[in-house]
């Protein structure tokens, strides 16, 4: 019953439109055997005694009957779209809404296609329970009751002995209704996983066909694809084995009718007139029957679609404003981690970290893939909280601090740039929507995009592709690092934003930023990107193992120096930097003296 006091939720703000279809209802079934009982008096009347001057009366009441059922239809079908398509859209609202305040534990652990089915796939299958399901609900029932009393005024035996075949056909709708519901959960699921190997695989359609993985691909899909054929097989088992006997005993009703009612008929009990009316009223007692089984497979779709939509409003984002002392009060830059340490799962990425960056300072992170560069932005923009340990701005400890007021103050050019299908002037301005063409030129200036911008074929008007698509790497950097500074941050951080751009490029860019006045943290492979930075981090598996100036790590002739000396500052080719930390020194001395070569 949850998913129906769920349900109830959202459509109680309509209920003056359910007070009126409801009250529809019975006026429409009830139009519903109107007609047969009038052609049945047009038999008894007209054809059999030959009454013939009542022939246009039993015309036009049948026209009138005709008309008034068909524009209760209309309203009702009206009401009932109101009711699915308002509820529908506020159920939609309600999950984007909750996925925006959702932080990265939840999304690091959902699949996107997942996500994706429960706006899409299972708010429709919510719309078909209010706008049809519901309906033949009320269908069946209305005309059950009403036809029982229109058929047993008729004929009270025959009555009787056609509705005694019911208690089995709700036998077999019930077995039907219990063991699909698992059945329906297990289609959902399958469903899902083959929404995102789809999705995956058309984002990622171009490192596919680089990697000429096409076939990889398909043999990928074709195992979701199964296994949501025999998802589909095994619901189609549990309704063969319970819908065809349903059948049956609904046909067998027909079959009882036509032998006793002719008999009736023939012995006198039954005019022909009763007959007729009869026969009329009678696909109004079978046919509901017959919709049981559409019935029970769409609230099943429901009850398993609901149960998804709930668990996802149910999610909470662990990241949430608590004890807040400080909001938009202004904020200097001062940065500092104190004895963080974070786990993830079973995961520990950052280990007991120190250090402090003054406000206006530069801070230069540098360390291979995986050492957790990108991981202490995450912590300074409280996307994660540390597992122990505490991250500070301006002294004030980020728990106490607004997320918004942190995430307004710490602006991130990133290296996995992401682009909005839009124009060049939006993607700059996407987190100051309120900018002049003015200021967007600027920071693009700053950012060294403003002259390739300007070549586009319609400049800042440009309509980038879906993803940047169109653009070069390094075009979609600096379109991104543009975005950043717009948003004037008081901490400005570049994770490897200029790894796709020229060393003169770059160049470019770091004399362009000197003079902002932000604390800058600067994520890097290259010790080129670095080397001028105030405070200069070296990472390994989430340890600090050398910090300073490029000066002072030079002299210190650790792993700094060797990068420095022989791959020219790219960590991720210095194979010798990727063992466990703090072993590496004395294999470095090693090395030395038996004067092997670091072959990278």
């Amino acid at each position: 019953m949850e998913p129906l006091k769920w349900l109830w939720g959202y459509i109680k703000k309509y209920r003056l439109s359910i007070i009126i279809f409801s009250v529809l209802s019975p006026v429409f079934i009830t139009m519903a055997f109107l007609n047969p009982l009038i052609v049945g008096r047009f038999v008894d009347e007209v054809l059999y005694n030959g009454n013939g001057e009542r022939l246009y009366l039993y015309a036009f009441l049948i026209l009138l009957v005709v008309l008034l059922k068909e524009v209760v239809e209309y309203v009702r079908r009206i009401l009932l779209e109101h009711i699915s398509q308002g509820a529908v859209k506020s159920i939609r609202t309600s999950l984007y809404n909750k996925l925006q305040k959702l932080d990265l534990y939840f999304f690091d652990r959902t699949k996107t296609g997942d996500l994706m089915s429960r706006l899409t796939m299972d708010t429709d299958a919510i719309r078909v329970l209010l706008s049809a399901t519901s309906q033949s609900i009320i269908n069946l029932v209305f005309y059950i009751v009403i036809g029982f009393v229109v058929l047993f005024s008729i004929n009270p035996v025959l009555t009787v002995i056609l509705f005694s075949v019911s208690p089995f056909i709700l036998f077999f709708g019930y077995k039907l209704s219990k063991l699909s519901k698992p059945e329906f959960v297990k289609l959902r699921e399958a469903n899902s996983q083959l929404n995102t190997v789809v999705r995956e695989n058309i984002s990622a359609n171009r490192v596919v066909k680089a990697y000429v993985r096409e076939e990889y691909e398909i043999e990928k899909f074709e195992e979701k694809n199964k296994l949501y054929a025999s998802a589909f097989m095994d619901r189609v088992r549990v309704w063969i084995k319970y819908a065809p006997p349903m059948q049956f005993f609904v046909r067998l009703i027909n079959v009882l009718f036509v032998l006793i009612g002719g008999i009736s008929v023939a012995r006198g009990y039954m005019t022909i007139g009763q007959f007729t009316t009869f026969n009329g009223s009678l696909w109004c007692i079978t046919t509901p029957m017959n919709l049981v089984v559409d019935v029970i497979n769409q609230y099943q779709q429901f009850v398993a679609s609901s149960i998804k939509i709930i668990a996802l409003e149910k999610e909470e984002p662990k990241i949430v404003n608590r004890n807040v002392k400080k909001r938009d009060t202004g904020v200097s830059g001062k940065i500092q981690f104190k004895n963080v340490t974070l786990t993830l799962g079973d995961t520990r990425i950052i280990k007991n970290m120190n250090f402090t960056v003054e406000p206006g300072q530069t801070l230069g992170i540098i360390g291979p893939t995986g050492s957790g560069k990108s991981m202490i932005i995450n912590l300074l923009s409280r996307f994660y909280d540390p597992t122990t340990g505490a991250v500070y701005i301006d002294d004030i400890n980020l728990k106490n601090i607004d997320i918004a007021t942190i995430r307004r103050n710490v602006s991130c050019a990133m290296q996995d740039v992401f682009l909005f299908s839009d124009t060049v002037f939006n993607n700059i301005a996407y987190g100051e929507p309120n900018v002049t063409f003015d200021d967007v030129v600027r920071v693009a200036k700053m950012a060294d995009a403003h002259e390739f911008i300007e070549k586009l074929e319609d400049g800042y008007d440009t309509i980038i592709g879906e993803r940047g698509m169109g653009l070069s790497g390094g075009q979609r950097q600096r379109i991104s690092l543009a975005r950043a500074l717009l948003k004037n941050p008081a901490i400005l951080v570049l994770d490897d934003t200029t790894s796709a751009l020229d060393m003169e490029t770059e160049f470019a860019i770091q004399e362009n930023l000197k003079n902002t006045h932000k604390t800058k943290i600067i994520v890097a492979h290259r010790i080129s990107s670095v080397k001028n930075a105030d405070l200069i981090l070296v990472l390994n598996q989430g340890n600090i193992i050398e910090w300073g100036t490029h000066e002072r790590l030079l002299k210190a002739n650790g792993y700094y120096k060797s990068v420095f000396e022989h791959q020219f500052g790219d960590f991720n080719k210095f194979r010798g930097y990727h063992i466990k930390h703090p072993g590496t020194i004395g294999l470095m001395e090693k090395r030395k003296n038996t004067g092997g070569e670091n072959n990278g």
